[in-house]
């Protein structure tokens, strides 16, 4: 299964893959792109699901790397439920990235 991830340059530059919905990323890969730590990830991730916004059963899926290893992903769901939650340079990015696609805003 191939899958895509979100990203951003040194200039603050977001690249939304085209097939949005294979977008699942790691906690490591979502922590890099809003510049956060593990905990407030978690943090998030925990809070979204407590006032029932997100479940994590639709959020999170677990994929095969090889035999014996495996890397639980998020999908693009639980991306843009933290990219509003989370007040970052990197998240304030993601959310801008996100609503220009959406509207299809030309600025």
């Amino acid at each position: 299964m191939k899958r895509n991830i979100i990203t951003m340059d040194g200039r603050g530059n977001i690249a939304l893959p085209t097939d949005t919905g294979s977008i699942a990323m790691t906690e490591w890969e979502i922590c890099e792109l809003f510049g956060v730590v593990a905990p407030t990830f978690r943090a998030g991730i925990r809070a979204l699901c407590k006032s029932r916004v997100v479940g994590e059963h639709e959020i999170k899926r677990t994929i095969r790397l090889s035999d014996k290893c495996s890397a639980e992903v998020y999908n693009l769901k639980a991306v843009i439920a933290l990219a509003f939650r989370i007040n970052t340079f990197g998240a304030e990015q993601v959310r801008n990235a996100i609503l220009k696609r959406l509207c299809l805003r030309k600025e």
